[in-house]
């Protein structure tokens, strides 16, 4: 039988301005999302259907949850793999089509991870991103591709006086 892991949220509307949903302009898009023993995180929806710019939209989090999930296997496989990696840095990317009568899609997903290792192979770190697209749940789990246009680089070696201190 195949493990299976849990996860609660809760997200709460905090938009009504005393009309409820009576028109389409008459509410707010603002929210509030929850998951226990965590601070609350601000949502609303794209400026572009009338949110808030200043609150995460759903289109944001899921590029972060992407992102995050690829940069954590990433992390463990490099460990695995004896990769010392220093830095890790990423500002993914989509595109979201919207039809005709209003319904949209991710059309795709890519993520721009920037790497700094500090020992370890260079061209396994380079690889090891396609091992992390296998292993992260979030990208098995989209009906649009997620792709990858990682940058690995070495890092800079300590000034000699700070080598022999």
């Amino acid at each position: 039988m195949a493990r299976q892991h849990r996860y609660r949220a809760a997200v709460e509307w905090t938009g009504n301005r005393g009309d409820g949903t009576r028109t389409y302009t008459s509410y707010g898009r603002d929210h509030v999302i929850r998951a226990e023993g965590k601070p609350p995180v601000p949502g609303s929806s794209d400026p572009l259907f009338r949110g808030d710019a200043a609150r995460y939209n759903p289109e944001e989090l899921l590029l972060a949850a992407l992102s995050a999930c690829h940069m954590l296997w990433y992390l463990h496989l490099c460990s695995d793999a004896g990769v010392e990696v220093v830095a890790y840095a990423d500002a993914p990317t989509g595109t979201v089509e919207e039809r005709p009568d209003g319904a949209a899609e991710f059309a795709e997903v890519t993520l721009h991870p920037e790497v700094t290792v500090a020992s370890g192979d260079l061209a396994a770190a380079e690889q090891l991103h396609d091992r992390a697209r296998e292993k992260c749940w979030i990208a098995r789990s989209m009906n649009f591709p997620v792709r990858h246009e990682p940058h690995v680089v070495r890092a800079a070696a300590p000034p000699v006086a700070a080598r022999g201190t």
